[in-house]
């Protein structure tokens, strides 16, 4: 060989190298990927995509995925065991404070620099940077326009609570003449109830929030200010619904699929619900929490997201790496972040596919009218499943019994539930 090849050898071996060591690609890795997946509606789509990094790079990479509710006591297992996750979810202020100590601080990593934002990371208390979104989402109220037209109203009604109120009550006056009713089945069994003491709970969280100026840490207690805005919408999809408030507590009804029957016009969900039901209802957008507040007319959805990656320092450095290489690849890859951007909504990195997600875009809408984003201040709840499951019972007695005492027992939930857990994940 002359030393002209010698040359040129040498010079691909080291563009080759570049090339390997920093696509995330190279098969290089000794270590493995192991994902617990907080997301049980994403797992099919998880698993095509760890399967895809696997015969592309060698990396074995497992997803497992925690059934609803069970998350936070399958990731205490999981973490105990000789090869704990390598990726796992550390989405509110709650579970940082709980596992953010055992996880690597993901400032200036590889990942950290593909975000295009830092609203949706989290960080624990001495400025590490424990957890980044990997997507964000928007939940609000889904709407069937189709028949909310075919009832005889429309769209520009639905600006504020009356206008809701009127066209829901009159609908569901109406159900059996119209064939449909207003809203879905607002189950508080543990795959549905997390709509309402998660996501609905928020309204009385972020207008608190925004009366003090916002929060940046969890407060100690609550007001309670706008309990009563709450009680407004709550009261008007139990009972206006396609069930009744006293068989709620068992669940069982599967609101997706009456909205998606058109038995119901109103569903009370989020963004990711956009490809389970824009095929049957093509027309379905998302509307906000309206609950009687002042102003309301400019609110807008809720937007944020509990979907956090953090990575266990308690992994091998093999781990790690092979991790980091899988993450990067994963936002950057066309194909792969073509099917996570579809099964999470929308991913806030540079290179990620585009959002298709129509809800997310009226998000958007609502951003680009100058209304406000209502922000995720429900990821605030402290020692989140028991306090969630206080408002669970007391929203139970109050569906089998509507009356003012038994609304003072879910204001005590909310409030002094609040204190005392927040005492409680502190001590």
């Amino acid at each position: 060989m002359n030393k002209t090849m010698k040359n040129f050898s040498r010079i691909l071996i080291v563009l080759l190298t570049v090339i390997l060591t920093t696509s995330g690609c190279s098969g290089s890795s000794k270590g493995s990927v192991y994902w617990l997946n907080y997301k049980p509606e994403s797992d099919e789509v998880l698993q095509e995509v760890a399967e895809m990094y696997e015969n592309l790079t060698g990396v074995k990479v497992k997803v497992v995925t925690a059934a609803s509710g069970t998350y936070d006591q399958m990731l205490n297992s999981e973490l105990d065991k000789s090869h704990p996750p390598t990726i796992i979810v550390l989405g509110n202020n709650d579970k940082v404070a709980k596992w953010g100590d055992c996880c690597i601080n993901l400032k200036d990593t590889p990942i950290e620099k593909e975000l295009n934002t830092d609203s949706y990371n989290f960080y624990d208390n001495e400025g590490r940077l424990v957890s980044i979104g990997y997507c964000y989402e928007c939940y609000g109220i889904i709407v069937n326009k189709d028949l909310i037209e075919r009832a005889g109203h429309s769209m520009n009604e639905l600006i504020n609570f009356e206008g809701l109120k009127t066209v829901a009550e009159d609908i569901h006056k109406r159900a059996g003449e119209l064939g449909f009713d207003a809203f879905t089945a607002s189950d508080m069994d543990s795959s549905s109830s997390w709509r309402f003491t998660g996501h609905m709970a928020n309204l009385e969280y972020y207008y608190e929030e925004r009366d003090a100026g916002g929060w940046t840490e969890c407060p100690p207690t609550l007001k309670g200010t706008y309990m009563d805005n709450f009680r407004n919408l709550y009261d008007l999809c139990i009972n206006n619904s396609t069930v009744s408030p006293g068989s709620l507590a068992t669940g069982g009804h599967d609101p997706e699929n009456e909205f998606k029957t058109g038995k119901a016009a109103f569903f009370v969900n989020g963004s990711w619900e956009f490809d389970a039901v824009s095929k049957d209802v093509p027309s379905a957008t998302m509307i906000p929490y309206y609950c009687g507040v002042e102003g309301e007319e400019k609110a807008g959805l809720n937007c944020g997201t509990e979907n956090c990656w953090a990575i266990p320092s308690l992994c091998s450095e093999e781990d790690i790496q092979a991790t980091m290489d899988f993450l990067v690849w994963c936002v950057n890859d066309p194909e792969a972040s073509r099917k996570l951007v579809d099964t999470f909504g929308v991913m806030p990195y540079k290179n990620s596919a585009e959002s298709r997600n129509g809800f997310l875009a009226a998000a958007n809408d609502y951003i680009e009218n100058g209304c406000y984003v209502m922000d995720w201040a429900t990821s605030y709840q402290p020692n989140v499943d028991n306090y969630r499951a206080g408002l669970v019972s007391a929203l139970n007695e109050y569906n089998s019994d509507r009356s003012d005492s038994n609304w003072q027992k879910v204001k005590t939930a909310f409030i002094e539930g609040w204190a005392s857990n927040y005492k409680a994940a502190h001590e």
